[in-house]
């Protein structure tokens, strides 16, 4: 097997929850590009078909599932059309999540106050949102004793960052899932099912942007701070999380389960000192 073939996902199918984002519709796009024809899964409908008419005009393939991560019955509607037009699912990327401010810790506002619907919404978003994706479209990947299930987490699993309680408390939870979830499927289903996780650094989206960056796009405080902690002294593009999707996705992967991969600057690296 060549090096090309090893990272080849042609005829391969892919879904991406969360791929009308910034982050979840890049690595789609990067799927596509290796040749997989991929589902772009999200409430949003419109935006869901931007980024397939995006990869269609670049020469893949790919469908718009519109669908809440958090609806059973529309994942299993979206795991239909998704079977019905393409014969299975190889690859689920689970890229749906986010915070509320009402589970952050800012301002007047202290951990002694932050409301339990706030934590639960936060919880349910980014915890429930990849489980019950993963447990809809990996079903389809059980049967054929084969997939890899890429869930997202984040450089707040693992550091203890100001502020994101409800959001790092969820994706730390995340990480555990994920190993969890690769002994499950590897002892039951076979080793060629397989389970991984990509912590991102900071990268600039449509949540985060007015926290990291002023109108003039110069830094604020906290993304000052973030960039002070990263080696490589900026944030992330979207586009750098392609490669590791790939990977994961791919037969260059086959021996790789249960683990947590950064792509951070070197961030989760640094002391700080």
């Amino acid at each position: 097997m060549t090096q090309a073939t090893l990272f080849s996902l042609q005829d391969k199918v892919a879904v991406v929850t969360g791929g009308t984002g910034v982050l979840g519709s890049a690595m789609a796009r990067g799927l596509a590009a290796a040749g997989a024809r991929v589902g772009i899964l999200g409430r949003r409908a419109e935006k869901a078909a931007d980024v397939a008419r995006a990869i269609e005009e670049a020469g893949g393939e790919a469908m718009v599932l519109r669908a809440d991560v958090l609806d059973r019955a529309q994942l299993e509607a979206a795991r239909e059309a998704v079977v019905s037009a393409w014969g299975g699912v190889d690859v689920l990327i689970n890229a749906a999540g986010g915070n509320v401010a009402a589970a952050t810790v800012v301002g007047d506002l202290t951990f002694f106050k932050v409301g339990q619907e706030a934590l639960e919404q936060v919880l349910e978003l980014n915890l429930m949102g990849s489980i019950l994706p993963s447990q809809v479209f990996g079903e389809v990947m059980a049967e054929r004793a084969s997939g890899s299930i890429i869930n997202i987490s984040s450089m707040a699993a693992q550091k203890s960052l100001t502020r994101v309680v409800g959001y790092s408390a969820a994706k730390a939870a995340i990480d555990n899932f994920t190993k969890w979830l690769a002994v499950e499927l590897a002892q039951k289903y076979g080793p060629s099912l397989r389970v991984n996780a990509i912590a991102p650094g900071f990268f600039i989206g449509e949540q985060n942007r007015a926290l990291l960056l002023n109108e003039d796009d110069s830094l604020t405080e906290r993304g000052r701070l973030i960039v002070d902690h990263t080696p490589m002294g900026r944030f992330g593009e979207p586009e750098e999380l392609v490669g590791t999707a790939v990977w994961l996705s791919s037969d260059a992967a086959r021996f790789v389960t249960g683990v947590v991969v950064p792509v951070d600057g070197g961030f989760s690296a640094f002391s700080g000192i």
